[in-house]
């Protein structure tokens, strides 16, 4: 079960911008609202809604912040968003999908659209590049955590798919269905994750060269600034050194 995983360190490049955008919270408490009028508005009985709250914790989101989020479904306040998927090439070939929620697919689509076709990507239509990903429950834990021993044991009595640990800290792969339940287990033996979410997780990854990658974190960020986008996935691998002079 154990070994590293390159696409640990594109969650971890990927979770650093995260943490960068100013509009970082307004998309938790958009995702947060979503899941709460989906089922009910206490996380104990909403699997989705507490994997929400746990993600809005991890960013530090103000416990304020997420009880108005939660607040929210109950009101009628008019915003009804709906979940879409959009799939496309990046530079190099590189598989990406995009998860938005949206309450104008017009706009979104059309924002989408252009942040590929400015960055070297292409748009293209829905399930073709999914094959290429496997969906999948991915909780996160420091290395503070434990040794990749103590974390290896937890995961495989919580019912786990696969461990990844490595210096930066333990990846933690699981069945959709079961996220869940492997996290609320987890969390007895490990306490608190830092990342609890469903993922696209690519069977393959394309290693980047240095113009490629440029120009591919360009077009991540812009999919990223968009409001309406919650998460970018892709297959994409670029190395220590690359990142280092793209800066």
């Amino acid at each position: 079960m154990a070994g590293h995983s390159k696409f640990k360190n594109i969650m971890h490049r990927k979770g650093a911008q995260d943490k960068k955008r100013s509009n970082l919270f307004s998309k938790l408490s958009r995702e947060i609202t979503v899941a709460a009028k989906m089922g009910m508005p206490d996380p104990d009985m909403n699997p989705r809604l507490r994997l929400a709250v746990n993600a809005a914790k991890a960013q530090s989101m103000p416990k304020d912040n997420i009880q108005r989020a939660i607040d929210k479904a109950s009101a009628n306040d008019g915003e009804n968003y709906e979940e879409v998927r959009y799939e496309g090439y990046g530079p190099a070939g590189v598989a990406l999908i995009v998860e938005a929620l949206t309450d104008n697919r017009n706009r979104t689509a059309t924002a989408v659209r252009t942040a590929f076709s400015k960055n070297g990507g292409n748009l293209g239509t829905e399930g073709s590049v999914q094959h290429g990903f496997e969906r999948l429950g991915l909780i996160e834990y420091p290395a503070s955590a434990g040794d990749e021993e103590k974390v290896l044991e937890a995961a495989i009595e919580a019912g786990a798919q696969d461990v990844e640990s490595s210096e930066d800290g333990h990846t933690i792969w699981t069945a959709a269905d079961d996220l869940h339940q492997v996290a609320t287990d987890l969390e007895k033996a490990l306490g608190e994750a830092e990342n609890v979410k469903l993922a696209w997780k690519p069977n393959i990854t394309v290693d980047m060269d240095e113009g490629s990658a440029g120009t591919l974190l360009k077009l991540v960020d812009a999919l990223d600034d968009d409001d309406d986008v919650q998460t970018v996935w892709g297959n994409y691998e670029i190395s220590d050194e690359i990142m280092e002079k793209l800066g």
